[in-house]
């Protein structure tokens, strides 16, 4: 890995996020009446998109919003242009990745035509509800204002079809409603909301949330490691993984994600109890062992839409045997346009023989004369990785994320010596079960809680 080439500047990645910030700030205050900051953000949206097939539109667009004569179609055309930014940025970055690590060029994406024409009239009232909060800006909103969401989160989840962006306005409107009145903020998350506001307008558009083509594979499956995912409501585990075709053709990096509902008491490694009954993949990652696949559904974007009646356990293949040999010539799917944002970037890799530093509570690694920064934070509670075993290590499988200006190692697992031998510590080791002892009392305390909530819902049902 030619970590070095990380520390290079990428050519107007800094002007696209500037005019990104820009617009972000003149969200804050709304846009019913711009103030003259307020039209110098959406001007220097206009501009970054100059020579482009947005151009004229996001040019009429920010002059009709700065005088405070926006349409929806206005909103669609600004969120688009920063869409299309970070979509940008995230394009650029993936590349100098590639580029430090010599992996594959990955294939553009297919996606289905076809859309849900008789949901237009849902879509419409989405979309009106979003331009109503960026005329408020965030710190106008009110509960009357985020409220006006839950009509239309209600009439839309029974509809499979629309079920992702109903996802989205139902968590969107759920962290607007906690913030009310916005007034009274004394911090507003400005990317986070204006990212949650230009997606979901965007997917208002007819056929923007077609689904992604299907393919089926068929081969076999070597994890890498599991990134946990977790809300005060809801869990979700990412495994990461080589495919192996078994025609023989390219290795690929794919994924597979297992989500579930779960109460805030739950936490630690008792997250497994609720996920491992959903995916037999997670016994396969606790064991250190492949899976054969026969047909399995796979996205355009490398998602495994699982199915454990189309997978069965395989024979032992160690994380770090897989990094190490297969790896290297595993290719990424393509990632579909909506989805090409910097927070999106979540690259596998393999690092070995770098030195390790602690400043400040932070772990760095030397690699190559660079000093990638470890973000040890989004190590889960979950398994026996830990910050210490992470700082004590000498290889590390993990992903490679870009955040806050810098690029982050996300550790999956560690190498490390313990008395004279090679030990690796995995983040989802007690995915599947396991007979460790920090493991068992965690899993024990879980059931406990678990337990204790089944009894009092039990009891409420039978009043």
């Amino acid at each position: 890995m030619h970590a070095d080439l990380l520390s290079d500047a990428v050519d107007g990645l800094d002007e696209a996020l500037t005019a990104v910030d820009g617009f972000d700030e003149a969200l804050v205050a709304g846009l019913l009446r711009p103030q003259p900051g307020q039209a110098t953000g959406l001007t220097g949206l206009a501009d970054a998109v100059a020579g482009t097939p947005l151009a004229a539109r996001v040019a009429e667009a920010a002059d009709k919003t700065a005088a405070g004569a926006s349409g929806e179609d206005h909103f669609v055309a600004l969120a688009a242009a920063r869409t299309a930014l970070l979509g940008s940025v995230h394009d650029a970055l993936t590349d100098r990745v590639e580029e430090a690590i010599g992996r594959p060029r990955v294939e553009e994406a297919n996606t289905e035509a076809g859309g849900n024409e008789q949901a237009a009239n849902l879509y419409a009232a989405a979309r009106s509800w979003l331009c109503d909060l960026a005329r408020a800006g965030w710190q106008g909103i009110d509960h009357e204002l985020v409220d006006g969401a839950a009509p239309v989160v209600s009439a839309m989840l029974p509809d499979p079809a629309l079920r992702r962006l109903a996802t989205l306005l139902d968590g969107f409107a759920a962290e607007l409603a906690a913030s009310c009145p916005g007034a009274t903020l004394e911090r507003v998350p400005v990317r986070r909301w204006a990212d949650l506001w230009s997606r979901a307008l965007l997917l208002t558009l007819p056929g923007a949330a077609r689904a992604s083509a299907v393919a089926e594979a068929t081969g076999r499956l070597l994890p890498l490691g599991v990134d946990v995912q977790e809300h005060a409501t809801a869990v979700q585990a990412q495994v990461h993984a080589v495919f192996e075709p078994a025609d023989g053709g390219t290795p690929r990096l794919v994924r597979a994600s297992v989500s579930a509902p779960k109460p805030d008491t739950v936490v630690g490694a008792g997250l497994w109890q609720l996920l491992r009954p959903r995916m037999s993949l997670l016994e396969a990652v606790s064991e250190g062992r492949a899976m054969d696949l026969d047909a399995m559904p796979v996205t355009a974007e490398g998602d495994l839409i699982w199915d454990d009646a189309r997978a069965r356990m395989g024979e032992a293949a160690e994380v770090f045997a897989t990094a190490r040999v297969a790896l290297p010539t595993a290719a990424a799917f393509a990632v579909s346009p909506l989805d090409r944002h910097p927070a999106r970037i979540a690259v596998p890799v393999l690092l070995e023989g770098y030195g390790v530093e602690e400043d400040d509570d932070r772990v760095f690694f030397q690699v190559a004369g660079y000093r990638l920064a470890v973000d040890t934070d989004r190590v889960p509670a979950a398994g026996p990785l830990s910050p210490e075993a992470v700082a004590a290590s000498g290889a590390c499988v993990g992903l490679l994320r870009w955040d806050a200006g810098e690029f982050l190692l996300q550790p999956l697992a560690v190498e490390r010596t313990v008395r004279k031998k090679t030990v690796a510590v995995h983040a989802g080791a007690w995915a599947g079960g396991t007979t460790d002892k920090a493991g068992v009392r965690a899993e024990k305390a879980a059931t406990d809680a678990v337990g204790v909530l089944r009894e009092r819902a039990g009891r409420l049902l039978r009043k």
